[in-house]
């Protein structure tokens, strides 16, 4: 294959991995896992722009009260692009999720406090309406009735996830633990 005709491979690849990637060592194992189990690959996929957008929110969330973050700090902090950062914050602004501040110390704050706030009311601001497919075609009432399902399933769980509850969030391997001094 020339790799000045980017054309792209017959086999498909998951994740969004361009077929570039694959000629890196690291993403071969996956590439290769992935033409093997193509069927497996397929999935419903929030894009960079709905997790970009509730990380911002996340860290605004994190610092809520302490005044404005600058897109900047989340950036850096995140090892994400500034430029994109400030395109994702302006639907968020317009659709009153955060408040600007202007000047040397300025950033953005959330406009409401984090319990008030939703991942399904970011995720629907950025990504549109949550679906993953469109039913409205589909002639099979059986399959109408499972993509139905399937999308009130998941705008429950995202309708039901605060900002508070991301931030404060406790995985199963972050159990309080105990010091013992000897």
């Amino acid at each position: 294959m020339k790799l000045s005709s980017f054309s792209t491979p017959k086999w498909k690849t998951c994740d969004n991995i361009d077929w570039a990637w694959g000629y890196f060592p690291f993403f071969w194992k996956n590439l290769k896992m992935c033409r093997r189990q193509e069927s497996r690959c397929s999935f419903l996929k929030i894009s960079t722009k709905g997790r970009y957008g509730l990380t911002i929110m996340m860290e605004l969330a994190a610092n809520f009260g302490e005044g404005p973050t600058s897109l900047k700090s989340i950036a850096e902090k995140n090892g994400l692009s500034e430029h994109y950062l400030e395109q994702l914050i302006a639907p968020l602004r317009n659709a009153g999720l955060v408040k600007s501040v202007r000047g040397a110390y300025g950033g953005y704050v959330l406009s409401k406090s984090p319990d008030d706030i939703t991942s399904g009311d970011i995720i629907r601001i950025l990504e549109g309406p949550i679906s993953p497919v469109d039913f409205t075609e589909e002639d099979d009432p059986a399959k109408r009735d499972l993509w139905l399902r399937i999308r009130d399933s998941i705008a429950e769980v995202l309708d039901s996830t605060s900002l508070s509850d991301l931030i404060h969030y406790k995985g199963d391997n972050e159990t309080d633990s105990y010091m013992f001094y000897i």
